[in-house]
Parts: structure tokens; C-alpha cells; sequence
């Protein structure tokens, strides 16, 4: 459905978007995730149609879009935006909101479209309510209903949970995934928040400084990040200092941990590793012992931060079920269960 190839977006000869590449199966619902400034906002404005390509080449259905000498306008390529403000016209009514893009449609026909729209978010019986008198949740699904009535081929969504509160932002990331599988719609949505890509997406891009570092699913992303910054703004954790001994493991100060033959380490290689709070056991009958700096009680399990004094006082996380409670300053036993291990050469930077 979508595919860019070397694609770069610039402004003043700036480059906000620098040579990237992925592609989008019809029904796919792909993310861009990453912090403020990275360029995922610009990116997403470029498939749309609202920024010029510097480089490379947008495609949609096969079908090029964008290019260095060649701009479909955005009102000719099927493609819908549900914007952060939900951008709903204030003086029309909630079926007429979503009834705004259905101009080859008679009555009849936008009526039942509205009537199956309404059902389908969880709205109906709304028609005739203007969005003042709606909820942000409600707001953000009248937005949906009417990006979606004309059944574009895709749907962009710019940071579309960005106002509303946490509980209320997962509920509608697992509802808004739910309606797009229904309908089989195709898309694209830029978040700074890893839940939420993690809630909704079938595949998420992880950008930085104008780069997409990697595309793929939130599995491989959390397991199997390609560089250090991936690791570290997908999941929490703390990176130890190890090296490679002579038997190719990896030594560290928690252990020794085998490393995959094929990692490209040799003996002696000064290296880093990541250690995620469920990769930290509590074990009482462990002989290495961590101090408790600081907690926060989420329920069922208490996520610790943990002083290790023998290390220079480094510190890490551990995410200990919540029968297991202790104070501030106390000592507990900990060890490392490393099913994934994580290891980059200690190069002092995040490639």
C-alpha cells in the first residue's frame, strides 16, 4: 500500500528527514515512534502530500506520489489525517462531521455510512450532538469515524492520544486497532510513546535525529534492538560495562553470561550490556546484594531501583512481584536471568 525509498524531507536546506526506506502491506498498521524533533512528524506530513520530498520516492498502491520533480496533491491521494486537535468543524453536528468527505454519496447513502460509523466507535445515537458537548474520548472518535468514512486507502495519525489521559489512551489504542483490522484499513501513526506503538502497531520505526534506525515488529524492537539508542528508548534499562573472556562469554561483575557465537566479538572486547528490570531476579538466597534507592508500587509488582555498591555504585531496576516489599536503604539478594542478552561494544556512543 505504501513504500518509501530513500526518502528525505528539508526545510531552508535543513534536513528534518534523511534516506528513509520502508514499506506498508495493505492492512498494515505501522508506527513511527520516537522523541520530539527526530523528523517522524515531517515524514508522516510528507506521505500525506503536505511537504515536498528533498529525495527519494513515495509510492501509494504502486503508484508514485512524491518525488524531487514530481507532487500528487494530497486531496488526490486517498489519504486521510486524524491531526492531534482533532480538528472537528464546531458549528456542524457529529453526523454531519463525519459526512463532510462523502461528496459522491446521496442521502441515503451517507446516512447508513454515519449510522455504521457511529456503531462502529461506539457513538451511536450521537448524530445530532455537536463536539462541545462530546468527551476528548468522544472527540477522538468522531475524528476516526470521519477520516475513515470515505474509506481512504490510508490513514495518517499524528500523535492521536497525545490529550487525553493514560487509562483513557490505552482503552482507545486497543479500540482504535480493533476498527481498523475491521475495516482492513491500511495505517501510519507517529507517537513519542512506546505504549501506545506497542498497543496499536504491527510494525514500528524507531527514528532519531532524522533517521529511521530500525522497522520491525515491537518484539524484535524490545529483544533485538540494531543499535544502543533503540535499546535504550524502547523498554527501561540500565547498560554494565563487561568484556569477552578467553572462553567467549561474556564477564561481568552479575555473572558470566554466554554471548552468541556469531556476535562478531573477540576475546578481550571491552563491551556493554543491557539489563531490563524483568532481566533482575529477586533472590534472597543470592550473595549479591543490591540497595534499594528508590520504589514505585504498581500493584501487582513493585519496580525497585537498585544501588550496587561493589560497582561503583551503578545502578539498575528490578521488577519484583509485590510480596516482596522493602524499604528504602535495605539490602536484597538479586540475579541476573538473562534470556535475551543484549550486547553492544563499549564504544561510548549509541551506534
Amino acid at each position: 500500500m505504501l513504500s518509501l525509498n530513500n526518502v528525505s524531507v528539508a526545510y531552508q536546506k535543513v534536513e528534518a528527514v534523511k534516506d528513509v526506506t520502508f514499506e506498508l502491506g495493505v492492512g498494515q498498521i505501522g508506527c513511527l515512534l520516537g522523541p520530539s524533533g527526530c523528523g517522524k512528524t515531517s515524514l508522516l506530513r510528507a506521505v500525506a502530500g503536505f511537504e515536498n520530498v528533498s529525495e527519494g520516492q513515495i509510492c501509494l498502491r504502486s503508484k508514485l506520489v512524491s518525488a524531487l520533480h514530481s507532487h500528487l496533491e494530497p486531496e488526490k491521494r486517498r489519504v486521510a489525517v486524524v491531526f492531534q486537535d482533532y480538528a472537528l468543524f464546531p458549528h456542524l453536528t457529529v453526523a454531519q462531521n463525519i459526512a463532510f468527505g462523502l461528496h459522491q454519496q446521496n442521502s441515503a447513502q451517507k446516512r447508513q455510512r454515519v449510522t455504521e460509523l457511529l456503531m462502529l466507535v461506539g457513538l451511536p445515537g450521537y448524530d445530532n450532538r455537536y463536539p462541545h458537548a462530546l468527551s476528548g474520548g468522544q472527540q477522538q472518535r468522531v475524528a476516526l469515524a470521519r477520516a475513515m468514512a470515505a474509506k481512504p486507502d490510508l490513514l495518517l495519525l499524528d500523535e492521536p492520544f497525545s490529550s487525553l489521559d493514560a487509562e483513557l489512551r490505552d482503552e482507545l489504542a486497543k479500540e482504535l486497532r480493533a476498527i481498523l483490522k475491521y475495516e482492513n484499513t491500511t495505517a501510519l501513526m507517529v507517537t513519542h510513546d512506546q505504549h501506545e506503538a506497542f498497543a496499536m502497531a504491527d510494525v514500528i520505526g524507531v527514528m532519531n535525529k532524522g533517521r529511521l534506525l530500525q522497522w520491525t515488529d515491537a518484539y524484535a524492537l524490545y529483544h533485538r534492538p540494531v543499535n544502543r539508542f533503540v535499546a535504550s528508548f524502547v523498554g527501561d534499562g540500565v547498560f554494565l560495562g563487561a568484556s569477552i573472556d578467553n572462553n567467549m562469554q561474556l564477564n561481568s561483575a552479575l555473572g558470566v553470561f554466554p554471548i552468541n557465537p556469531d556476535s562478531g566479538f573477540k576475546q578481550g572486547d571491552k563491551v556493554v550490556f543491557l539489563v531490563r528490570p524483568d532481566d533482575v531476579i529477586h533472590d534472597d538466597e543470592s550473595a549479591t546484594l543490591a540497595k534499594v534507592v528508590d520504589r514505585s508500587f504498581q500493584g501487582s509488582h513493585i519496580l525497585y531501583q537498585l544501588e550496587l555498591q561493589h560497582l561503583g555504585h551503578a545502578r539498575l531496576l528490578c521488577l519484583a512481584l509485590s510480596h516482596h516489599d522493602h524499604p528504602l536503604n535495605e539490602l536484597i539478594g538479586i540475579r541476573l536471568d538473562l534470556e535475551h542478552l543484549i550486547v553492544f561494544a563499549d564504544n561510548g556512543d549509541d551506534s
